[in-house]
């Protein structure tokens, strides 16, 4: 699938809710540990209704939002003028990943959280990707946890259907947004990463215990233990294998010095 508009409508809702809250704070917070406090270029593929390329732009980096919908750009552009200041330091551009336009500019960071699942596979999509890393700068992807398919539908109680999915070996589940998406390893990202070229980092899991709280609307206090204890969960097998998203980070070598 690469006509992201199906999902458009879908996608706000969902990112603003506490599950999809509790996604984008456990990612920046990798994110911003890895980029360090110094502004860098940052690239932010599917950016959506534009939550990363906010935090991260607000965070000091320059960032450079890419969506094919230009409602989800629109959406991100609303949000950017409600937050003066943050303009100079945010560009908006209409591609997905298969029609980013740079040639030659490279990135310190490229993200892409939330995409690869609505691919029919991740090899050439990591490619243009990773071809975009510059020397020490980092490839982050945020994807669906194929080892993890039939997990939610069991913990929500549809064990007739986590039971097909599970003895199936299905790489593809009903999404967030309503429609059909497809898995990945962490280990199969890792190798794509390594194969051009890139050093692959510790990976997360994300949205282990919480994911199949459709409705979920914690206090504070509540969230903020949620939070804990996904973080805490994220870095450690098996309870990472068994999260909703894999969250995997890969770094291109500096260059040697002549």
């Amino acid at each position: 699938m690469t006509d992201f508009a199906p999902v458009a409508a879908a996608y706000g809702a969902h990112s603003d809710s506490a599950r999809g809250r509790l996604r984008h704070d456990l990612v920046e917070r990798r994110l911003r540990a890895e980029l360090g406090p110094s502004p860098v270029r940052v690239l932010d593929v599917g950016c959506g209704t534009g939550e990363m390329t906010l935090r991260l732009a607000a965070a000091g980096h320059h960032v450079t939002g890419a969506d094919p919908d230009p409602r989800m750009l629109a959406a991100t552009a609303r949000r950017l003028a409600a937050r003066p200041g943050l303009d100079a330091r945010v560009r908006l551009v209409e591609a997905g990943v298969e029609t980013l336009p740079f040639t030659w500019e490279r990135f310190d960071a490229v993200c892409c959280h939330g995409v690869l699942m609505y691919l029919d596979g991740p090899d050439r999509a990591v490619a243009r990707l990773a071809e975009l890393v510059a020397p020490g700068g980092l490839l982050s992807i945020l994807a669906k946890n194929r080892c993890a398919v039939g997990v939610r539908e069991a913990l929500a109680g549809d064990y007739q259907t986590a039971l097909r999915l599970i003895e199936s070996g299905a790489a593809t589940s009903l999404g967030n947004l309503g429609i059909h998406s497809r898995g990945d390893t962490a280990e199969a990202l890792d190798r794509l990463a390594a194969g051009h070229g890139l050093r692959p980092l510790h990976w997360q899991g994300v949205r282990i215990f919480t994911d199949h709280l459709v409705g979920w609307e914690p206090d504070d206090h509540v969230y903020a233990a949620a939070v804990a204890a996904e973080w805490a969960a994220s870095w450690r097998s098996p309870a990472r294998d068994m999260a909703h998203l894999v969250h995997t980070l890969a770094r291109r070598p500096r260059e040697p010095r002549p």
